[in-house]
């Protein structure tokens, strides 16, 4: 059973923001189009993180399909995660750090993780209570730990600053 640990960004920085160029020019490479994004609590300073890279691809609806069958060449599909016709994920565990890559359709319902991240960097107060989550699931399991995370993340979509953004 995988257990969940976390430490602050900036013990990942320098990694992080390396993979994210490499990875960013290779995403480009196949998808000129889309919109590239470093999401995920990497992406937020003084953050809690378990250390892994998350990228959205955001493309408009015409170009879902394509983007799907692109990266899907250079990436292993996440079966652990949805799929909908304007969402996808992907992942590579054998790039340091590990690497997770959401593909949506702009404007979709699944089109919120640059949202999140903006939220939480424009909000001292919001990143702390997700970083004390986080210290509460520290060791836990997993998936108890991805339950109360989704639980924090819709709460956070609810609110007026992510609801202004677009």
């Amino acid at each position: 059973m995988e257990r969940v640990h976390f430490e602050n960004e900036q013990a990942f920085r320098d990694q992080v923001e390396r993979l994210f160029r490499q990875q960013s020019q290779r995403i480009r490479a196949v998808l000129p189009e889309a919109d590239i994004q470093h999401v995920g609590s990497t992406a937020v300073p003084d953050s809690l993180t378990k250390g892994d890279l998350d990228i959205q691809v955001r493309v408009p609806a015409a170009f879902f399909l394509q983007a799907v069958e692109r990266l899907g060449a250079l990436f292993r599909a996440n079966e652990g995660s949805s799929r909908t016709e304007t969402f996808a994920a992907f992942q590579d565990d054998t790039t340091d750090p590990p690497l997770g890559v959401q593909l949506s359709v702009i404007g979709s319902p699944e089109d919120f993780f640059w949202k999140v991240r903006d939220v939480l960097r424009a909000n001292p107060d919001r990143r702390r209570a997700y970083d004390a989550l986080k210290q509460q699931y520290e060791g836990e399991p997993m998936e108890v730990y991805r339950a109360a995370k989704a639980g924090f993340i819709e709460a956070l979509m609810a609110t007026e600053e992510f609801q202004r953004l677009d």
